[in-house]
Protein backbone atom coordinates (compact mmCIF):
# COMPACT_ATOMS: atom_id res chain seq x y z
CA UNK A 1 0.00 0.00 0.00
CA UNK A 2 2.74 2.38 0.62
CA UNK A 3 4.57 1.50 -1.95
CA UNK A 4 1.52 2.47 -4.55
CA UNK A 5 1.17 5.89 -2.73
CA UNK A 6 4.61 6.53 -3.57
CA UNK A 7 4.33 5.67 -7.52
CA UNK A 8 1.50 7.80 -7.08
CA UNK A 9 3.09 10.92 -5.47
CA UNK A 10 5.68 10.09 -8.09
CA UNK A 11 2.77 10.28 -10.71
CA UNK A 12 1.98 13.28 -9.50
CA UNK A 13 5.37 15.63 -9.55
CA UNK A 14 5.69 14.22 -13.02
CA UNK A 15 2.47 14.15 -14.64
CA UNK A 16 1.86 17.20 -13.02
CA UNK A 17 5.18 19.09 -13.93
CA UNK A 18 4.83 17.59 -18.04
CA UNK A 19 0.38 18.64 -18.05
CA UNK A 20 0.81 22.36 -17.07
CA UNK A 21 4.23 22.89 -18.82
CA UNK A 22 2.87 21.40 -22.47
CA UNK A 23 -0.91 22.96 -21.72
CA UNK A 24 0.16 26.40 -20.86
CA UNK A 25 3.83 26.92 -21.99
CA UNK A 26 3.66 24.05 -24.42
CA UNK A 27 7.12 25.84 -26.44
CA UNK A 28 9.10 25.83 -23.15
CA UNK A 29 8.01 21.76 -22.97
CA UNK A 30 9.10 21.10 -26.53
CA UNK A 31 12.57 21.79 -25.16
CA UNK A 32 12.11 20.09 -21.62
CA UNK A 33 10.05 17.94 -21.60
CA UNK A 34 10.93 16.43 -25.22
CA UNK A 35 14.25 17.52 -25.57
CA UNK A 36 14.11 19.47 -28.81
CA UNK A 37 12.99 16.19 -30.47
CA UNK A 38 9.61 17.43 -31.45
CA UNK A 39 8.16 20.62 -33.14
CA UNK A 40 5.51 22.86 -31.54
CA UNK A 41 2.10 21.62 -32.27
CA UNK A 42 -1.58 21.83 -30.79
CA UNK A 43 -0.50 18.31 -29.86
CA UNK A 44 1.77 18.99 -27.57
CA UNK A 45 -1.89 20.26 -25.89
CA UNK A 46 -3.26 16.71 -25.72
CA UNK A 47 -0.29 15.05 -24.45
CA UNK A 48 -0.40 18.04 -21.40
CA UNK A 49 -4.43 16.61 -21.16
CA UNK A 50 -3.28 12.95 -21.48
CA UNK A 51 -1.19 13.75 -18.01
CA UNK A 52 -3.05 16.13 -16.57
CA UNK A 53 -5.62 12.99 -16.25
CA UNK A 54 -3.21 10.90 -14.80
CA UNK A 55 -2.46 13.81 -12.03
CA UNK A 56 -5.74 13.87 -11.32
CA UNK A 57 -6.08 10.31 -10.72
CA UNK A 58 -2.84 10.35 -9.08
CA UNK A 59 -4.39 12.41 -6.16
CA UNK A 60 -7.32 10.35 -5.80
CA UNK A 61 -5.14 7.28 -6.23
CA UNK A 62 -3.40 8.86 -2.85
CA UNK A 63 -6.88 8.27 -0.89
CA UNK A 64 -8.09 5.00 -2.94
CA UNK A 65 -4.84 3.57 -3.53
CA UNK A 66 -6.20 0.31 -4.66
CA UNK A 67 -9.15 1.62 -7.00
CA UNK A 68 -7.05 3.79 -8.71
CA UNK A 69 -4.39 1.21 -9.74
CA UNK A 70 -5.94 0.94 -13.27
CA UNK A 71 -4.05 3.95 -14.08
CA UNK A 72 -0.66 2.60 -13.07
CA UNK A 73 -1.95 0.04 -15.42
CA UNK A 74 -2.73 2.28 -18.37
CA UNK A 75 0.93 4.23 -17.80
CA UNK A 76 2.42 0.60 -18.13
CA UNK A 77 0.30 0.08 -21.09
CA UNK A 78 0.68 3.00 -23.29
CA UNK A 79 4.74 3.76 -21.98
CA UNK A 80 5.67 0.09 -23.04
CA UNK A 81 4.02 0.25 -26.20
CA UNK A 82 5.48 4.18 -26.85
CA UNK A 83 9.20 2.34 -25.77
CA UNK A 84 8.59 -0.31 -28.63
CA UNK A 85 6.64 1.54 -31.29
CA UNK A 86 8.78 5.12 -31.28
CA UNK A 87 11.53 5.03 -28.45
CA UNK A 88 13.36 2.10 -30.28
CA UNK A 89 13.00 2.24 -33.80
CA UNK A 90 14.20 5.78 -33.35
CA UNK A 91 17.26 4.46 -31.39
CA UNK A 92 18.19 1.66 -34.09
CA UNK A 93 17.41 4.33 -36.47
CA UNK A 94 19.52 6.96 -35.33
CA UNK A 95 16.68 9.36 -35.19
CA UNK A 96 16.27 11.93 -32.72
CA UNK A 97 13.92 11.03 -29.77
CA UNK A 98 13.05 12.40 -26.35
CA UNK A 99 15.49 10.71 -24.38
CA UNK A 100 14.95 11.59 -20.62
CA UNK A 101 11.27 10.54 -21.47
CA UNK A 102 12.40 7.35 -22.53
CA UNK A 103 14.82 6.92 -19.53
CA UNK A 104 11.73 7.71 -17.50
CA UNK A 105 9.33 5.41 -19.15
CA UNK A 106 11.75 2.58 -19.43
CA UNK A 107 11.98 3.07 -15.52
CA UNK A 108 8.37 3.02 -14.93
CA UNK A 109 7.63 0.19 -17.09
CA UNK A 110 10.37 -2.13 -14.57
CA UNK A 111 9.10 -0.59 -11.86
CA UNK A 112 5.33 -1.22 -12.18
CA UNK A 113 4.61 -4.30 -12.77
CA UNK A 114 5.85 -5.02 -9.40
CA UNK A 115 3.61 -2.78 -7.49
CA UNK A 116 0.61 -3.22 -9.17
CA UNK A 117 -1.61 -5.46 -7.31
CA UNK A 118 -2.27 -8.19 -10.38
CA UNK A 119 -4.32 -10.26 -8.32
CA UNK A 120 -6.83 -7.76 -7.27
CA UNK A 121 -7.09 -6.29 -11.16
CA UNK A 122 -7.64 -9.76 -12.41
CA UNK A 123 -10.17 -11.04 -8.86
Amino acid sequence: MILLKVVYMANILVAGWISITSLFFPKRAVASVFSNAVQYSETLRLVGSLWGGIFVLSILGLFYPQKMVLVLLFQLTYKGSWLLFVALPSLMGNKQYPEGMAVFFLIWCVVLPFVIPWKEIFQ
